[in-house]
């Protein structure tokens, strides 16, 4: 069996590879620069998960420790799925220390529901009263 590794160590984490998922195969930040991914990860607890010595899952919190966390950039490479990767990464968010007694913990997805109601979320109580203000084209003409 594969030795398994997570770490919040931003140093640790093979950036190029999360640009590339993020920028090439991901359905929420196609096109987003390398700059953008390095100025996020420094201003987030993130997470890598390593099986051996390549990094095959990420995931990131933009949080204030106190009473409010956002889960995002959550992915498994495709050769990785199906092995409990998913589960193993959010674990560890969901363990983190610095996540703990928060009063909201939101997330946005299309895909995975299941794997995030195991881990306690679910459709806002009070959708109408979430807005967001969202720009498609934010990562044109950005380098």
């Amino acid at each position: 069996m594969t030795e398994l590794r997570i770490t919040t160590e931003p140093a640790e984490l093979d950036v190029p590879l999360i640009h590339r998922f993020l920028s090439e195969e991901s359905a929420w930040a196609r096109g987003i620069p390398l700059a953008t991914v390095q100025e996020s990860i420094r201003h987030s607890l993130n997470f890598g998960l390593f099986a051996g010595a390549g990094q095959v899952a990420y995931a990131r919190v933009v949080t204030d420790y106190a009473t409010f966390a956002y889960l995002v950039d959550v992915f498994v490479l495709a050769e990785h799925r199906g092995k409990g990767y998913s589960a193993e990464l959010m674990a560890a968010v969901m363990a983190h220390p610095g996540l703990q007694g928060l009063r909201r913990f939101l997330l946005a997805t299309s895909t995975a529901h299941g794997l995030y109601a195991k881990f306690g979320f679910a459709a806002p109580a009070k959708p109408q009263a979430l807005m967001e203000r969202f720009t498609p084209d934010a990562y044109v003409n950005r380098g």
